[in-house]
């Protein structure tokens, strides 16, 4: 069991410009911060600026038999947070991310699996992000989350992380 104030070791850096891998990640991800193995991700992906997750309903049922919004609320929170993490990871950062600010809103209800889609919330939100750290040594980030039911809109999302300074 973690003892509460110790930092969990990082997971080592991919080389420059490569990707993690993704069930390592979710590893780590799983032994780093304990919840997330009660999440229900059954995999992740990465093309370009879009990471995905796949996700079973089970895991977070409400009472009604749909998705609970408070376990939907922390996995787009967590969502942004792992494509702001393994944004960096690629560019070759060991840094500390925390959010911000995060928002949701709801529009249907999430009756089956689903997935999860982050993305920056502007075009250049990326170049923007490694202008800043290059500049002074900390950034941040808009970022949009989505939750797909089928083709079902089910949740939009959107958080600010910011990346910590070096130290």
């Amino acid at each position: 069991m973690r003892e509460p104030g110790i930092p969990y070791p990082r997971l080592p850096l991919p080389s420059l410009g490569d990707e993690d891998d993704p069930a390592a990640f979710l590893a780590w991800l799983g032994e780093a911060i304990p919840m997330v193995g009660h999440l229900g991700i059954e995999a992740m992906q990465r093309d370009g600026d879009v990471l995905e997750w796949r996700l079973g309903l089970s895991p977070s049922l409400n009472d009604k038999g749909t998705g609970f919004g408070g376990s939907l609320a922390a996995q787009t929170t967590l969502l942004g947070w792992c494509w702001t993490t393994l944004w960096l990871r690629r560019h070759g950062f060991q840094r500390d991310v925390v959010v911000a600010k995060a928002e949701q809103r709801f529009l249907a209800p999430v009756t089956g699996d689903y997935r999860l889609v982050c993305t920056p919330e502007a075009d250049k939100g990326a170049a923007r992000l490694a202008e800043r750290l290059s500049q002074g040594g900390k950034g941040r980030i808009a970022l949009v989350q989505r939750l797909w039911c089928d083709e079902t809109l089910c949740l939009e999302a959107r958080g600010d992380y910011a990346v910590l300074p070096a130290g």
